[in-house]
């Protein structure tokens, strides 16, 4: 069984990763680069996805860590 998606957030002066669902933060970091660092981490260990978003809150990017179709669909 995979884990939760991991989200990179703006956060008070930073940014933030969360967990999907989770209302508190995982980690709070500086910049962005260091929040994917920590997300992608644990992205990677619980098989699950990451996806980065914008200032704006848009996500700009993901990346998958789980067990991916192969092929691709589509």
């Amino acid at each position: 069984m995979s884990g939760k998606n991991q989200h990179v957030v703006p956060h008070e002066g930073g940014w933030a990763v969360k967990g999907a669902g989770n209302s508190r933060a995982t980690s709070v970091h500086e910049t962005q680069a260091q929040a994917i660092e920590a997300a992608r981490n644990i992205a990677r260990n619980q098989e699950s996805e990451l996806l980065i978003h914008r200032r704006n809150g848009q996500i700009r990017e993901r990346d998958s860590f789980g067990n991916d179709p192969f092929p691709p669909e589509g």
